[in-house]
């Protein structure tokens, strides 16, 4: 039995950990070869810092989605985003995704906290996606 605010992740959020940390640890090594080149093009500071990660990380898990239907960090973890009527996944699923889970996903989160949220989390709600752990 748990105790009171103990939390227990199921085997789905604990791959979906695991292919966050895979896609996150991919987009860094490709932005430790963009950014040097960025840096002779681009001078100020914010657009390192700000600009080149996010739109990196956006456009990495885009391609990787719309080509593919899953990141490297899926593939690894053996899950698979889909759309909740079973479909391809259209730009528009896409970007909303990423938008609201780098946006507003943590606040929902963490109004959530102790709810063990596996296939559909805030963003996948807002987006109307799933995720789904391939056999």
């Amino acid at each position: 039995m748990r105790k009171k605010g103990e939390w227990k992740m199921d085997a789905l959020t604990k791959k979906r950990g695991k292919a966050i940390a895979i896609d996150f640890a991919v987009c860094a090594a490709v932005n430790g070869i963009i950014e040097p080149l960025l840096r002779k093009k681009f001078k100020q500071e914010w657009v390192h810092a700000l600009i080149t990660p996010t739109a990196l990380a956006w456009g990495l898990e885009y391609v990787q989605l719309k080509t593919r239907g899953q990141t490297i960090g899926h593939k690894v973890a053996g899950i698979k985003i889909e759309s909740e009527d079973g479909g391809e996944l259209t730009n528009q699923q896409i970007f909303k995704r990423l938008a609201y889970r780098d946006s507003i996903m943590p606040l929902e989160w963490y109004k959530e906290r102790g709810r063990d949220m596996g296939e559909q989390m805030p963003h996948d709600r807002f987006a109307h996606t799933l995720v789904r752990e391939l056999k």
